[in-house]
């Protein structure tokens, strides 16, 4: 659960060319308990000072000689990297305050001042910026564990696949169509034929001598995407012999619990003649 921050220590800049104005606004907010309080008469100076140590709230004066408050705005836009200009202008002219919403205010306060909407508008804009910066926190804290949680994943499965190597003859993955993308080991020489005649799922061109019966319960388990453990196949080669072998396979998903297919471990067992 997100708890309310603490706005008492929030980064505030009062920017306004009227001293009496700065005077007034910098008593009310020490008044109200706020201990990180600075101002500026020079508008120019904003975007530098902001970009140095980004301010938690500026309570910008539209009106103002050399730069006005739209272009104090302008320049703060363009260096601000989180997307949010924390900004609430000060304003005597009812018109400018729907064009200053336009230009990427979040507030404005009306002058004169009435000093309960100055303490309201300014209390309840610290709370959206800080939970937002707090939830921006969050969200840096969740994209580091998934990173970290992605890295020994994939260091898992590098760990795996070293181990199911070896501990078989070949390692092996299918993809959900079943065909093969990834093969380890002598396999090829060790069948004599293409890894994807295995389960039968492309042509039987070179599969004489394989136990039908075999196989077909191989591609049956495959095809209802079960797991098995140490399956055992044969085939007669052309001068009698029999190749044994074993496979274990399991089922893979992805994050959405689809099926993309299968990976597993073979061996050859010792050679003999006959059964």
């Amino acid at each position: 659960m997100t708890t309310m921050p603490d706005v008492s220590n929030a980064r505030i800049l009062i920017v306004d060319d009227q001293e009496s104005n700065v005077a007034l606004l910098e008593q009310m907010l020490s008044e109200s308990g706020y201990t990180a309080v600075s101002s500026t008469m020079k508008p120019e100076e904003v975007c530098a000072l902001h970009r140095k140590d980004p301010y938690d709230l500026i309570l910008l004066d539209l009106q103002m000689p050399v730069m006005d408050g739209f272009a104090v705005m302008a320049g703060l836009k363009t260096n601000e990297t989180d997307g949010y200009l924390p900004v609430i202008v000060l304003t005597a002219q009812p018109g400018h305050k729907l064009r200053a919403l336009q230009a990427g205010a979040k507030d404005f306060i009306s002058k004169p001042f009435d000093l309960v909407e100055v303490k309201t508008r300014i209390h309840n804009m610290l709370e959206v910026r800080l939970l937002y910066k707090q939830l921006e926190k969050q969200n840096e804290i969740l994209e580091q564990k998934v990173a970290e949680r992605t890295a020994e994943l994939r260091e898992s499965e590098a760990r795996f696949r070293s181990l199911a190597e070896l501990s078989s003859d070949w390692y092996w993955e299918q993809d959900e169509s079943g065909a093969f993308t990834k093969t380890s080991g002598p396999v090829l020489e060790m069948l004599g034929l293409r890894v994807d005649a295995l389960t039968g799922a492309r042509s039987d061109d070179g599969m004489s001598g394989w136990d039908t019966e075999q196989r077909a319960e191989l591609r049956a388990k495959i095809a209802a995407r079960e797991p098995f453990l140490d399956f055992a196949f044969s085939r007669v080669t052309a001068d009698g012999g029999r190749q044994r072998y074993q496979v274990s396979g399991e089922p893979m998903f992805n994050g959405a619990s689809r099926f993309i297919g299968y990976r597993g471990i073979g061996v050859q067992l010792a050679e003999g003649k006959g059964n």
